[in-house]
């Protein structure tokens, strides 16, 4: 079952591979430059844009624009654009601690991650030398801001459904169609924009603002992220030169879902740094909140949600480090200056598309239940929109929307695996020998729940594909289970080496990290067999799956601690601090 430590790291061979025997980035090796970037975002945050909380929460395009032109000032918005076009072309890793960062308010998160993300990259990956001249010095440093424009009216998920066209007309592109939900719409510049060339061939534009026929519609009103700008686009024979389009005809699709896996790892990161926040709000009032002549994070309830704040932070930053340390070692490797080099970064970025997409559902959902175990512990006031939990609440919700809904996303993991599995790259098996015994050490216990956990993955997975085949996919239930039992091991193992890492080098949190991966895996191993329980349940019955169920059986020796001593442990360190402790500049 076991991937040979010489064999190539790939998406998805987390899940045959022993647990700590593949290469782990965490946040604990940040770079020095890395770090310096982060403290220079964070000024900027508490110096710039959170004293403007209020107003954001409110529609203001000349706030927006200005504080993205001041990011612009600062470098912030070039990490990712290369040096020949003005831009800073530092690693992802750096990327992501920035987006930490600008995570600790929502509607500005939101506006900056359309800017730099998906308004921008595009034209880097998939502008011509002149496209990029022209753009990306001026997405650079703000003077220009971005937009992507791809979801419409009728076709949301089913983005390939676009009724937007594009008709060739001398040395013009005529562009009629509207688009839907478009961040940044009411004051960026540049717009990137997906139509059919004649009706049938996906392709993708860039349409500049004061383009004839084209206009945007009011502001919408929203749940949540009410300070960012969201507006539909009006196309009316739009006339734009015909060198403005992006990249070929008919390989639109390359364009809007390579850009968005990059996005995907991106949103998980935001939603860490946002539930840093939201941990110290609700630290702060239940410490001064008097109930029964005792402050409310006295008693073991809110202490568990605490703990549990805690605990998802940590998970989370172990997963997004390590899925961009995979990425970032291979992608900056290769320099803008090769032949073929956008191709081959996107290529990579494809490989590890079920870990990307893995962070994102994991990231957006994790980010959702810390929201409402604060609202739930601020009580009534949790519901007045004077006191913060109500906000974030709100503007939490849209992430298991952004860059493809979470359904789509789950499908995306469990097709990976399928896939893999399917071309003999990650072979599944049912095999029950060689079950996994429990390791000595202090993370024993929960190394050995990640390799149990694999087991009755691989296990229920197998048995499924031998049923169904590729098929398997259209059961949307089944394959959901499938996902969300890659993303918990992901999780758990993410965390458990971390901690092992920590652990390793004497780190001054270490004895609190342990405590995080050991409660995680404590209350989210059994999801893992739950669901494998399940999925057998979807493709087998009778004789069969009484077999089966007690095949897996094999693999149910997880033996479960106190979560409460752990919660109390990590909550009485929370609220020791004010924070989140373990910070890295």
């Amino acid at each position: 079952m076991e991937v040979s430590a010489s064999e190539k790291l790939f998406g998805g061979s987390f899940l045959l591979s022993a647990i700590g025997s593949q290469p782990q980035f965490t946040p604990e090796e940040l770079s020095d430059e890395t770090k310096a970037i982060g403290e220079a975002a964070r000024d900027f945050m508490e110096g710039e844009v959170l004293p403007q909380d209020a107003a954001l929460n409110q529609v203001d395009l000349d706030l927006s624009k200005d504080l993205l032109r001041k990011a612009g000032e600062l470098g912030l918005l070039s990490l990712e654009i290369p040096e020949a076009y003005e831009g800073m072309d530092l690693d992802k890793k750096t990327g992501l601690v920035l987006l930490e960062e600008v995570g600790k308010q929502a509607s500005f998160s939101v506006s900056y991650g359309a800017h730099t993300g998906i308004g921008t990259l595009p034209i880097v990956y998939f502008g011509s030398p002149e496209q990029k001249a022209k753009y990306l010095p001026l997405l650079a440093s703000g003077e220009k801001l971005a937009a992507y424009a791809l979801t419409e009216a009728g076709s949301g998920s089913d983005a390939m459904n676009a009724k937007t066209t594009a008709t060739l007309d001398g040395d013009h592109w005529v562009l009629n169609g509207g688009k839907m939900w478009i961040t940044n719409a009411g004051f960026a510049d540049i717009f990137v924009v997906f139509a059919k060339v004649d009706g049938r061939k996906f392709s993708a534009f860039i349409v500049e603002k004061e383009d004839p026929g084209f206009s945007t519609g009011l502001e919408e009103h929203k749940l949540g992220i009410k300070g960012s700008s969201t507006r539909a686009l009006i196309m009316e024979n739009c006339r734009i030169p015909k060198d403005r389009l992006l990249g070929e005809v008919g390989r639109g699709h390359r364009i809007a879902f390579g850009i968005l896996n990059i996005g995907r790892f991106k949103l998980g990161a935001g939603c860490t740094g946002t539930a840093k926040v939201v941990l110290e709000y609700t630290i702060k009032y239940t410490g001064e909140r008097q109930q029964f002549g005792k402050p409310l994070h006295a008693f073991g309830l809110i202490q568990s949600k605490l703990a549990d704040i805690g605990t998802r932070i940590f998970v989370g930053e172990a997963m997004n480090f390590r899925t961009i340390g995979y990425v970032d070692e291979r992608m900056h490797a290769i320099s803008w200056d090769e032949e073929g080099a956008a191709k081959a970064k996107l290529d990579i970025m494809d490989e590890y598309a079920m870990e990307a997409s893995i962070a994102k559902v994991w990231g957006s959902e994790a980010l959702f239940l810390s929201a409402d175990d604060a609202v739930q512990a601020f009580g009534g006031y949790g519901f007045s929109s004077e006191y913060p939990p109500e906000k974030i609440y709100r503007d939490n919700r849209i992430n298991r929307i952004f860059e493809g809904t979470n359904e789509i996303n789950r499908l995306i993991i469990a097709g990976a695996l399928f896939k893999r599995a399917s071309n003999g790259s990650l072979p599944l098996d049912r095999s029950v020998a060689d079950v996994p015994v429990a390791p000595a050490g202090p993370l024993g216990r929960s190394m050995h729940a990640v390799e149990l956990a694999k087991r009755l993955c691989v296990y229920s997975a197998a048995a499924a594909l031998e049923v169904c085949g590729q098929k398997l996919i259209e059961n949307q239930e089944a394959s959901a289970r499938v996902a969300d039992m890659l993303t918990e091991i992901y999780a758990m193992e993410s965390a458990v080496v971390r901690a092992g890492k920590m652990t390793d080098t004497a780190h001054r949190w270490a004895d609190l990290a342990r405590q995080f991966a050991d409660v995680y895996v404590n209350e989210n191993w059994h999801k893992v067999q739950v669901n494998a329980r399940m999925l057998l349940a979807e493709v087998l019955e009778g004789e069969a799956l009484d077999k089966a169920l007690g095949d897996l059986e094999a693999f149910a020796g997880f033996v479960p601690t106190s979560s409460s001593k752990l919660r109390a442990a990590i909550a009485a360190q929370l609220i020791e601090k004010g924070s989140y402790p373990i910070v890295q500049y």
